[in-house]
């Protein structure tokens, strides 16, 4: 399972005024540069040879834009995001963590393109980047298994 955090993003922009997930215009944007890194991060895993599953992606648009740009292929599920329930609800993550627990249908990688609130609630520090990628293995005593991190400026080095 790949996680990954949503490209660069506007931060002057928020989402206070977003009156609903297709309300792109209302919410914290991908900048330029946010698209290419998502398109850098399609050609890498291109050339790695790294095959891609099913992807799911928060509703909202940066992440689905992430999604489209570096993988070709999004669902979107407010699961991926922590479920549509209040902020301090226990139970908030619990969509996510089934996500995070499943094992691919095929050979390939499942895919979350999220945000890094929910990863550090289910991780803690250090906070994911934007465009950072966790990878997480199915298994273990939660279900899943942090395994590593692929920063931005990673890439050109793995072969």
């Amino acid at each position: 399972m790949l996680y990954i955090r949503h490209t660069s993003t506007d931060f002057s922009r928020n989402d206070a005024g977003m009156k609903s997930y297709e309300d792109c215009a209302g919410q914290r944007p991908l900048t330029d540069k946010g698209r290419d890194e998502a398109r850098a991060i399609a050609g890498h895993l291109r050339r790695l040879g790294i095959p891609i599953d099913r992807v799911f992606a928060s509703p909202f648009c940066r992440t689905m834009e992430t999604a489209m740009l570096a993988f070709g292929k999004a669902e979107k599920t407010a699961d991926a995001r922590g479920g549509p329930l209040q902020a301090d609800d226990p139970k908030r993550y619990d969509a996510l963590r089934r996500l995070l627990s499943e094992a691919p249908a095929k050979d390939g990688n499942n895919v979350i393109s999220s945000h890094g609130n929910p990863f550090f609630a289910l991780f803690g520090a250090p906070y994911l980047a934007e465009g950072e990628i966790a990878v997480v293995r199915p298994g273990g005593k939660d279900g899943y298994a942090h395994a590593g991190r692929i920063r931005l400026e990673d890439w050109q080095a793995l072969k």
